[in-house]
């Protein structure tokens, strides 16, 4: 059955008195954390019911728990809907509602599946935006489709984003937002859309920090061994500076733990432009990124910029 556009904007307007409304009033009684200080903001967790072997979900009240004990201040919450993206879909309307009592900690994002022909072309797609900022949301993300990174759904979704100022996290590997050796792809996209903020992760993206990818299937696996100049994660880093990286997840960490003496150097060229990041996403999640720059030792200026400036440059919470 086709519905009529009409008829989706009405069911729109539905969602965002019901679902929306209702979701979030129910949640209006409860008691509003404070913000502990703390070193970090988490640029990338996630809550609910991944699979994995995990049949409990994740809920905030054990994502904050583990923030408390690793002086994490607040963290950005990121659904997943794409089939590939999770063994189980995790909605922006799941985790508006479940982060609306601890928003001076939990910063949620939206996310919408280019290929989902519901809410159509842009307008309709913009108007959802729209309602999901309205409810809270600060950014666009996990944005994770099995579809080309410069897929022209994804381009209206990406123009959509940059009128609304919502930074966009992507997840960059030889399934999800395809792309070819070079990038390519995420070079046009940066180029496109220069106001908007892109946030680079996963395997293909945290592969390319080096310059001896040559094939699809190395977008799909961690990279190993010492980094060969000319990768297009730092080329693409000089050229645009809408892009910003994610250090979280095994991607992340393995990038930075192959070859020391670039990634200090690595780390000191785009002090700017690192994001630290988890992936938290079950209760004893460590991928050890903590450990890492504790093992670095860098200059208070820069782990400060990489820790805790540059999300808050980005989102503004203060």
């Amino acid at each position: 059955m086709i519905v009529p556009k009409a008829d989706r904007r009405r069911f729109l307007q539905s969602c965002s008195a019901g679902i929306l409304s209702s979701a979030l009033a129910r949640t209006k009684c409860q008691a509003i954390q404070s913000k502990p200080p703390g070193k970090y903001i988490d640029a990338h967790v996630h809550v609910g019911t991944i699979g994995l072997g995990h049949t409990d979900p994740l809920t905030v009240e054990e994502l904050l728990r583990w923030m408390d004990r690793a002086e994490i201040s607040q963290a950005w919450v990121l659904p997943l809907v794409s089939p590939e993206a999770f063994p189980n879909p995790v909605s922006t309307e799941y985790v508006l509602e479940k982060t609306h009592p601890y928003r001076d900690r939990l910063i949620p994002f939206c996310v919408i599946d280019p290929r989902n022909t519901w809410w159509g072309k842009p307008p309709l797609l913009k108007e959802v935006l729209t309602r999901y900022v309205n409810a809270g949301a600060r950014g666009f993300g996990e944005h994770k489709p099995g579809v080309a990174i410069d897929d022209p759904r994804s381009l209206e979704i990406y123009a959509a984003c940059e009128s609304l100022k919502l930074p966009v996290l992507f997840h960059l590997d030889a399934i999800c937002n395809t792309d070819d050796p070079g990038l390519p792809g995420l070079d046009k996209i940066l180029g496109m859309f220069p106001q908007l903020t892109f946030i680079g992760h996963a395997h293909g993206f945290w592969a390319s920090i080096s310059g001896d990818v040559v094939n699809r299937r190395q977008l799909g696996i961690y990279g190993k061994g010492p980094v060969v100049p000319g990768g297009a994660v730092e080329r693409l880093l000089n050229k645009h500076p809408n892009l910003y990286a994610d250090i979280s997840s095994g991607s992340g960490i393995s990038a930075l733990r192959r070859d020391p003496t670039f990634t200090r150097g690595f780390l000191e060229r785009w002090q700017d432009r690192i994001l630290f990041g988890t992936d938290y996403l079950s209760s004893g999640w460590d991928t050890g990124q903590q450990a890492l720059l504790k093992d670095l030792a860098l200059p208070a200026a820069m782990e400060e910029k990489i820790c805790l400036g540059n999300a808050r440059k980005i989102i503004s919470t203060e």
